[in-house]
């Protein structure tokens, strides 16, 4: 079958067929494209459009067809140009001229935006899955570890002691805010095109709340020409794509430093680890530094598509076909990212002794002697100004917190007495008991919460 050349004197150029061709990669879209037709032809009998028995007939021959390419045994043309014109050649060789009458009342317009619809809703339902479970998994860490403190950063220096576990807490609504952006886009892809025909609508008597039931959408397009050119739930889809994959580099950085020698705070498994073609004692975070790299390119499909779109005039353009590549590549580099990191959180361990003495090395309490002043009537600012004094003192003198006398506290200011000698990191961690902040009490709430939440799903 050559496909649309009634009104042309010559064949295509083959470069040109080469170059206009997208089976390679629309043919992933075959699950999609039969679920449309077979919702189609059963439109079309319910309509008495075409004959029960015609529908009948390709509604199982169209279901062959899918089974073959699960199967691996269709042979997909680039003469066909595109998975829709392929899978319509296959049916006629099928059943004849009868599977020539399936494209009535459509276009290959509104059925590829049918397409990357039930494209993009299955894959923000995956997902949300895979986001789920790698909030999962760092509660599982974080439960584990609970108890155990850690230092906090700013500017990457330490700052003030946290729980380790309110520190994974962090990563955990990051990831529920992407859960959150995935079911927004799900909303906007969750629309019925099919009916609006090449932009104008149908001249044919057709049931789009039929369509709409059958194909699982919840709304149907309201403007025919928008709903053959937009592509913002593509956009969407890349936009939190590229939110979250900018999340788990984050957590991918942090994973690369604290599991370096020189911070020492966690162990990754062997299983989620390389090693060196050269040096053999290395055990090298590559899936974090791949993740870490990998959002390089999720971004670029996002600014990809962003501006294929950002000059065409309605209705459809065949600049549209460039809508699939990158959002093909983001989809499974996110779901491939996830599932790796789950497996990865899950399977480290942390090493407690060491954040612990991470957090009793140089000056992290700072901040509480400065809240202890406070206490005792000194203004924010003048005892903010006091401890920076007397760090400045410990540093000159190499002496810690505790190494200082009495007398070079009171030297600093009278309100020092014997009871700053109680202030600890589990007494810092355990004042900041405000709702959301870092005491025990408050992080034991947050990780019931988020429990609550990854079990009500």
């Amino acid at each position: 079958m050559k496909p649309l050349r009634g009104r042309f004197r010559k064949e295509v150029e083959k470069k040109v067929v080469e170059y206009t061709a997208s089976i390679d990669f629309d043919k992933r879209l075959y699950k999609h494209d039969i679920a449309g037709s077979i919702a189609h032809a059963r439109m079309l009998a319910k309509q008495a459009i075409i004959s029960n028995k015609e529908a009948e007939l390709i509604v199982m021959a169209l279901t062959s067809i899918r089974d073959e390419m699960e199967q691996g045994i269709f042979a997909f043309s680039d003469d066909l140009e595109d998975v829709h014109m392929n899978i319509e050649s296959r049916l006629i060789e099928k059943v004849g001229e009868v599977g020539q009458k399936l494209h009535t009342a459509r276009s290959r317009n509104d059925q590829i935006a049918l397409d990357m619809r039930l494209y993009v809703k299955e894959a923000i339902y995956n997902t949300i899955e895979k986001l789920i479970e790698l909030q999962k998994a760092l509660l599982d860490l974080a439960e584990a570890n609970k108890d155990e403190i850690m230092p906090g950063y700013t500017h990457l220096q330490r700052a003030q002691p946290v729980l380790f576990a309110h520190h994974l807490l962090a990563y955990f609504e990051m990831l529920r805010r992407d859960v959150e952006r995935f079911h927004d886009c799900r909303k906007h892809a969750d629309v019925m095109p099919l009916g609006s025909g090449a932009l104008a609508g149908v001249p044919y008597p057709i049931d789009r709340e039929f369509l709409a039931r059958e194909l699982g959408f919840s709304q149907i397009s309201e403007n025919s020409i928008d709903a053959v050119s937009d592509r913002d739930f593509v956009i969407e889809y890349q936009a939190a794509a590229s939110i979250a994959m900018m999340h788990l580099s984050r957590l991918a950085e942090e994973l690369i430093l604290w599991s370096s020698a020189e911070f020492g705070f966690i162990e990754l498994d062997d299983a989620y680890t390389t090693g060196s073609s050269l040096m053999p004692q290395k055990k090298n975070p590559d899936v974090a530094e791949l993740a870490r790299g990998k959002t390089g390119r999720v971004y670029g499909n996002l600014l990809a598509i962003l501006t294929t779109m950002k000059a065409l005039p309605l209705s459809y353009n065949r600049d549209l076909q460039e809508d699939k590549e990158s959002l093909f590549d983001s989809v499974d580099t996110l779901l491939s990212t996830l599932d790796v990191f789950a497996g990865m959180v899950r399977t480290a361990k942390m090493k407690g002794d060491k954040t612990r003495r991470a957090t009793e090395e140089g000056y992290i309490l700072a901040t509480d002697l400065a809240d202890y002043l406070v206490k005792k009537g000194v203004p924010f600012r003048e005892a903010h100004s006091i401890v920076g004094g007397l760090v400045q003192h410990a540093i000159e003198n190499e002496k810690s917190f505790k190494e200082l006398g009495i007398d070079e506290y009171k030297s600093f200011s009278q309100y020092f007495d014997n009871d700053v000698y109680s202030i600890t990191v589990d007494s810092s961690v355990k004042a900041r008991n405000a709702v959301g902040g870092t005491a025990p009490e408050q992080v034991k709430r947050q990780l019931a919460r988020a429990r609550t939440i990854v079990e009500s799903v």
